[in-house]
C-alpha cells in the first residue's frame, strides 16, 4: 500500500515536472516564431514603402514625360498654324497686289479707250469732210469730163466700167495665180507625200479576168466522152452550169465561155471532177455539178472570212461575208473587184491613220465601197444603189453607207472617211496597168474632153494628149490676154471636173503664142 502511494507520487511529480518543462519549451518556441513574424512583417512593410516610393517616382517621371510631349506637340501645332496663317496672309497680300495692278491697268485702258474714242471721232469728222470734198470734186470732174469729151453720162459710165472690168480681170488672174502657187506649195506637197506613203505601204497585185476559162484534158479521146452520144453530155453541162462549152481543134483542151465568173468556175470544177472520175453521163453530171456548186458556196464564204481576217475587221454579218467573197469572181475594167477593194481598204487605213481618223472604220468602208458589184448581175440598179441597199440591210454604220453612196460623186460625202475612200478608190483605179478600157470608151472620152475646150470663146483648137491625162489648148492671142488665159484654164478645169468621169488627173494647159514676122528685102 505504501509502495503504491510512493509510485503514484513519483508519477505525479514526474508529470508535473514534464508539464512545466513542456510549457517552458513551448513558450520559448512561440516567442521565437512571434519575433520572426514581426520581423517578416516589418520587412514586408519596408519593402512596400520602398516599392511605393519607386512607383511614385516612376509615375511622376512618366507624367513629366507625357506633359513634355504634349507641350511639344502643342508647340508644333501652334507653329504650323502660325505658318499657315502667315501663308494665307502672304497670299492675301499677293492677291491684293494683283488686284491693285489690275485696277491700274483697267484705269489705263479706260483712259486709252477714251483717248481712242476721241481720236476716232476726230478722224470721222475729217473723213466726213474729205468725203464731202471728194464728192464735190467728183461731181465737178464728171461735169468737166462731160463738157470736154462730149460724152453722155451713160457713155462715160460704159468706158469706166470697161476699164474697171479689165483691171478686175487682171487682179482676178493675179489672185488665181497667187492662190494656185500657195495651194500647190502646201496641198500638193502634203497630198503627194500622203498618197505616196499610202501606196508604198499598201501594195496589191492586179488580177485580170477574162470571159473564157480553159480546161486541160488528159487526151483527145476525152473530148468525145464529154460530148457524149448525140451531144447529150455537153448539153447537160451547158444547161446545168449556164456556160458555153467550146470544143474545137485546140489539142487536149476545151474552153468554158460565159460572162458570169462564178458559173464558169463551177463548170470548171465540175468538168475537172468528171474527167478525173471518168464516168460522164447526164445523171453523174448533175450530181457533180450540184456538189461543185456547194463547194463553190463554201469556197466563197472562206474567201470572205479570209479577207476580213486579213484586214482585221470584226462584227460583220455572215451573209455579208459571203457577198464579200463573191467579189473575187467579179471584175471591173479587167481589175478584180475583191483585190481592188482590199487595196482601197489598206490605202484608206493608211491615210486615215495619217489624218487622225478611225482606222478600222476607214478600212471597213474601203472594203465595202464596191460591194454592190458582187450581185449587180442579179439585181437591177447601179452598183452604188445596190451597195447602199446591202449596207442598209445589214445595218452597217452610217459613215459606211454614205461612203458607198458618195464614192462616185452621186451624193455629197458627209465625213472625212468618205472622202478618204474616194481618193483611195481613184488611186487604186489609176495605177498603171490596174484597169483596162475599151477603145470606144477611150475615144469617146478624148472627144468629149476636146469638145469642152473648143466651145469656149477665143479657143483656136485643142488636143487631148498623154492618153487623155492632158488637154492642150491653143488660143487666139488677139482675143485672149495672158490674164484671160489663166482664167480660161481654171474655167475649163472646173467644167472637166463637173462633166467628166476619169481616173487620175487631167492637166489643162493653155498656150498663147504671139508671132511677129517681117521680111527684109
Amino acid at each position: 500500500m505504501h509502495g503504491a502511494i510512493i509510485t503514484f507520487s513519483f508519477a505525479l511529480i514526474t508529470l508535473i515536472v514534464g508539464v512545466f518543462f513542456g510549457y517552458a519549451f513551448c513558450k520559448d518556441s512561440y516567442e521565437k516564431k512571434l519575433s520572426q513574424a514581426r520581423k517578416t512583417a516589418e520587412d514586408i512593410v519596408s519593402d512596400a514603402h520602398k516599392a511605393a516610393k519607386s512607383l511614385k517616382k516612376e509615375t511622376l517621371l512618366e507624367a513629366k514625360d507625357d506633359i513634355h510631349k504634349y507641350r511639344e506637340q502643342q508647340e508644333d501645332e501652334l507653329k504650323e498654324r502660325r505658318q499657315d496663317i502667315q501663308k494665307q496672309e502672304n497670299r492675301a497680300l499677293e492677291r491684293q497686289d494683283i488686284l491693285d495692278r489690275k485696277d491700274q491697268s483697267l484705269e489705263k485702258r479706260e483712259e486709252n479707250i477714251e483717248s481712242n474714242e476721241n481720236n476716232i471721232t476726230a478722224r470721222q469728222h475729217k473723213l466726213d469732210e474729205k468725203n464731202k470734198q471728194l464728192t464735190d470734186t467728183l461731181d465737178e470732174q464728171k461735169a468737166e469730163l462731160t463738157r470736154v469729151s462730149n460724152l453722155t453720162r451713160e457713155q462715160a459710165r460704159k468706158i469706166i466700167l470697161d476699164n474697171l472690168n479689165q483691171e478686175l480681170s487682171h487682179e482676178r488672174a493675179e489672185k488665181i495665180k497667187e492662190s494656185d502657187v500657195q495651194a500647190r506649195q502646201h496641198a500638193d506637197k502634203d497630198a503627194k507625200a500622203l498618197i505616196v506613203a499610202a501606196i508604198q505601204r499598201s501594195a496589191a497585185d492586179t488580177v485580170s479576168e477574162s470571159t473564157v476559162t480553159t480546161v486541160t484534158l488528159p487526151n483527145e479521146d476525152m473530148k468525145g466522152r464529154i460530148i457524149g452520144r448525140e451531144g447529150r453530155n455537153i448539153r447537160t453541162i451547158e444547161a446545168l452550169t449556164g456556160v458555153d462549152l467550146i470544143i474545137d481543134d485546140t489539142p487536149e483542151a476545151v474552153a468554158l465561155s460565159g460572162f458570169d465568173p462564178i458559173r464558169r468556175e463551177i463548170a470548171r470544177m465540175a468538168l475537172e471532177k468528171l474527167i478525173e472520175d471518168g464516168r460522164i453521163h447526164p445523171a453523174r453530171i448533175e450530181e457533180i455539178v450540184d456538189k461543185s456548186r456547194r463547194e463553190m458556196d463554201d469556197h466563197i464564204r472562206e474567201v470572205g472570212e479570209q479577207t476580213i481576217y486579213s484586214l482585221g475587221i470584226n462584227s460583220i454579218n455572215p451573209d455579208l461575208i459571203k457577198i464579200i467573197g463573191r467579189m473575187k469572181y467579179r471584175t471591173s475594167y479587167g481589175q478584180n473587184v475583191l483585190s481592188h477593194s482590199i487595196e482601197v481598204a489598206k490605202l484608206s487605213a493608211v491615210m486615215a491613220a495619217e489624218l487622225g481618223e478611225d482606222v478600222m472604220l476607214a478600212k471597213r468602208a474601203g472594203l465595202l465601197h464596191d460591194i454592190g458589184k458582187a450581185i449587180d448581175r442579179e439585181v437591177d440598179g447601179s452598183h452604188v444603189e445596190i451597195g447602199v441597199d446591202i449596207a442598209t440591210k445589214y445595218k452597217e454604220p452610217e459613215v459606211v453607207i454614205n461612203t458607198i453612196a458618195s464614192h462616185h460623186g452621186d451624193v455629197e460625202p458627209t465625213s472625212l472617211i468618205a472622202t478618204i475612200v474616194a481618193a483611195a478608190d481613184a488611186i487604186s483605179a489609176a495605177r498603171p496597168g490596174a484597169r483596162s478600157e475599151s477603145m470606144e470608151n477611150y475615144i469617146h472620152r478624148l472627144e468629149k474632153l476636146e469638145n469642152i475646150a473648143d466651145k469656149h470663146d477665143g479657143v483656136d483648137h485643142s488636143y487631148a494628149i498623154q492618153a487623155g491625162h492632158e488637154i492642150r489648148i491653143m488660143v487666139k492671142p488677139e482675143e485672149i490676154s495672158d490674164d484671160q488665159a489663166a482664167i480660161l484654164s481654171r474655167d475649163i478645169k472646173n467644167e472637166i471636173e463637173d462633166n467628166l468621169e476619169y481616173p487620175g488627173h487631167i492637166k489643162v494647159t493653155v498656150v498663147r503664142e504671139v508671132r511677129k514676122v517681117e521680111l527684109a528685102k
